[in-house]
């Protein structure tokens, strides 16, 4: 297995003596990362390039590993990496303590290498599992792009951003043109094709690793793009459509092109108040008006507000 490959264990301990033995027991199998306390634990954790499992020394200056994983599970962005206490208690009140902020295991010093590798690669194997779980839940099956579930939790995840940071926040919602008669006139298999390549000209279309595209459904699109100004919007929006009129889709149903295009509604807000069901509404409304504008003049256009 390549480096690149390997899932990635964070271990947090204040004595060199117990990382080097962790180390050499799992540094062949799985990518390692160390912490000497739980503060740095905390900050490694929430790296762009997280860590699937954590092994956390209970006694340490600064922050103890008790303290270090309370603050981990009440982090939207650490809350589900599992952690693993290292110790040397065995007083079960303590074991209690660590089970109840939500650490899925111990491992007692001294270490045992087939006790070491046997917990982290049961526990390992469940996040994987959980991990899939949680991406086939949000993904769409038929075009593989995020679903409506998903662009709900990202368009929370970026409003709370926005209101935090004082940024602008847009949306830009899509939709195919005469969608109805070209499964009508080509078949719905043909019909998924063209959904399937829509939506990776889409995703194609977005540069930043924040920008998020989703299939909202049937033939709507839906794209969250941060820190993004009604003209930064207005852009990303063109390029979308050009991407696809430049596929070139047959459609002879099509008015007044003869191929496949989409109609773009677009609407930026600079949100000043945490998130709420009513903020959703009112961006995606504000955004599905402008859309309903392009169709009405013409298709194969974007409106804006």
């Amino acid at each position: 297995m390549q480096e690149k490959d390997k899932q990635k264990i964070l271990i947090a301990d204040d004595e060199r003596f117990n990382l080097n033995i962790l180390v050499d027991i799992l540094k062949s199998d799985y990518k390692i990362i160390v912490a000497k306390n739980g503060k740095q634990a905390i900050e490694r954790a929430m790296s762009l390039n997280p860590p699937d499992l954590i092994l956390l020394d209970i006694m340490m200056p600064e922050m103890d590993g008790y303290k270090a994983c309370k603050n981990l599970k009440e982090n939207e962005q650490t809350k589900d990496i599992p952690v693993i206490f290292i110790t040397a208690m065995k007083e079960e009140g303590n074991e209690a303590r660590g089970f109840d902020l939500g650490a899925v295991d111990y491992i007692t010093k001294p270490f045992k290498a087939a006790i070491v590798m046997a917990r982290v690669k049961v526990h390992l194997k469940m996040k994987w599992q959980a991990d899939m779980l949680r991406k086939m839940a949000s993904i769409d099956v038929l075009t593989e792009i995020p679903n409506r579930q998903k662009f709900e939790e990202t368009f929370d995840k970026e409003w709370n951003r926005a209101v935090r940071n004082k940024i602008p926040l847009s949306v830009a919602f899509i939709d195919i043109d005469f969608f109805k008669q070209y499964n009508d006139a080509y078949g719905h298999g043909q019909g998924d094709k063209c959904l399937k390549e829509i939506a990776q000209a889409l995703v194609n279309s977005i540069r930043r690793p924040t920008d998020f595209v989703a299939r909202y459904g049937g033939e709507e699109f839906i794209a969250v793009l941060p820190e993004t100004d009604i003209s930064g919007a207005m852009t990303i929006a063109e390029a979308m459509r050009s991407n696809v009129e430049l596929l070139k889709i047959p459609h002879a149903q099509s008015v007044p092109l003869d191929y496949v295009t989409i109609s773009i509604g677009v609407s930026s807000v600079f949100p000043s108040s945490g998130f709420s069901d009513a903020a959703l509404v009112s961006v995606v409304a504000t955004a599905d008006e402008m859309l309903y504008k392009a169709k009405s003049k013409g298709r194969n256009q974007i409106q804006c507000r």
